[in-house]
């Protein structure tokens, strides 16, 4: 488990403010510069392999045309997550992470924890089934440490009957904690945007702990967890966990 020294910061994939996202030095940077949790997002390519990407095609990340999905994991493997965008040259030779590789690299931080979020266009593409067949056992290793989490609630029931990991919801309105089959669940997590959150007072999640993202203030941060949210996510890991009493790892 998490150090309760940690402060509740969720690395929002990875290190995203001074890494390419949802890389594995992202990654490792978060958890260098003291993160406890890290939240990354997870697609399989054609051939059924998980990665750790977000977007529905690749050309933010990899400057390369069409979705991470249309191609085998050899495609992929030939593509760089460099950002270039936002970084230039700097990462042109990170590699687009494959989830086992994320497993193994908490291997070395073993009282991190991780959530993984399997991405609607995966599960769209796919099906929730093929989605679960091909990331469970590839997280298995990580037991407890790895909670998953997801915009598709569906996919959530199938895995709730299919695994003891707990599961949270990505509600895209604050009322959906309201929704049938999000109630169903029986989450233990919820995550939530802070633009969405009731403007003032308690933040009840239904029993469910709360994690609000994307906030980089560390006021705000305080304010949301004195509100009673259990973690807050963040890009800007390194930062605050600087400011709120963490420890900071230079990139």
């Amino acid at each position: 488990m998490a150090p309760t020294s940690v402060p509740p910061l969720i690395a929002h994939r990875g290190w995203a403010r001074q890494y390419p996202e949802n890389t594995l030095a992202a990654v490792r940077g978060a958890l260098l510069a003291g993160a406890g949790w890290v939240e990354i997002d997870v697609q399989l390519s054609a051939d059924g392999v998980p990665f750790l990407f977000h977007d529905r095609d690749l050309a933010r990340v990899c400057g390369a045309a069409g979705p991470l999905g249309a191609r085998s994991a050899a495609e992929l493997s030939e593509l760089r997550a460099s950002e270039a965008g936002r970084f230039g040259r700097r990462y042109a030779d990170e590699p687009l992470a494959r989830l086992n590789a994320f497993v193994g690299l908490l291997a070395e931080f073993p009282r991190a924890e991780a959530f993984v979020e399997l991405k609607r266009a995966s599960i769209e593409r796919f099906g929730p089934e093929r989605v679960l067949d091909a990331v469970l056992p590839v997280l298995a290793p990580l037991g407890a440490r790895a909670r998953l989490i997801s915009f598709h609630v569906p996919v959530l029931a199938m895995a709730r009957r299919r695994c003891a990991l707990e599961l949270g919801p990505v509600i895209e309105r604050w009322s959906d904690l309201d929704d049938p089959d999000v109630r169903a669940l029986g989450a233990e997590v919820v995550f939530c945007d802070e633009a969405e959150l009731p403007p003032a007072g308690p933040l009840d999640a239904r029993g469910a702990r709360l994690a609000v993202y994307e906030v980089d203030h560390p006021l705000r941060a305080r304010e949301l967890l004195a509100r009673g949210a259990s973690w807050v996510e963040t890009f800007a890991i390194g930062e605050l966990l600087a400011a709120l009493g963490g420890r900071e790892g230079a990139p």
